[in-house]
């Protein structure tokens, strides 16, 4: 995992619309990055529509929202459209980007072991560093977590 205070690993990913999205190109942002199993589970969608509706708060914090997950563009794209999210969902089918950050690890369900994302929060400043992280996420009350932090941290900018 990456620790706070460390520099947020810099990585491309496509999109929903297959355009790429750089973190570089966030710089000056504050840039929240959720990790997510899967589009359309019950967790997932709860988090996904959460964000959207409080979409508007996180841009007036000068905060982009990205989702990302091993799902493809095209599952994203129905995702967005089956819901009517508003934030970018980033597809990371080759999983070096879940890894680079720490969040693709040994999971258990049922006494079944596999691999898998566990859900994690990163809170990127807009120099590019992680300024607070959230482990293995409970999706209620999260978003309001998310707001309260990155409020907490404007505040000492």
């Amino acid at each position: 995992m990456i620790e706070i205070e460390e520099k947020a690993p810099l990585f491309c990913l496509p999109n929903q619309d297959d355009v790429e999205i750089c973190l570089r190109d966030l710089k000056g942002k504050w840039v929240v990055l959720y990790f997510y199993p899967k589009d359309n589970t019950p967790g997932c969608t709860t988090q996904a529509c959460d964000f959207t509706e409080n979409i508007l708060a996180f841009e007036d914090l000068d905060a982009v929202i990205l989702g990302v997950s091993p799902d493809s563009s095209k599952k994203h794209r129905n995702f967005i459209a089956k819901k009517d999210l508003k934030i970018t969902l980033l597809s990371d089918e080759e999983k070096k980007v879940l890894q680079q950050y720490g969040v693709w690890q040994l999971k258990k369900m049922y006494g079944r072991e596999y691999l898998g994302v566990v859900r994690t929060t990163y809170l990127i400043d807009p120099d590019g560093t992680v300024a607070y992280r959230w482990d293995k996420v409970r999706v209620k009350g999260h978003i309001e977590a998310v707001k309260a932090k990155l409020k907490e941290l404007r505040a000492k900018i």
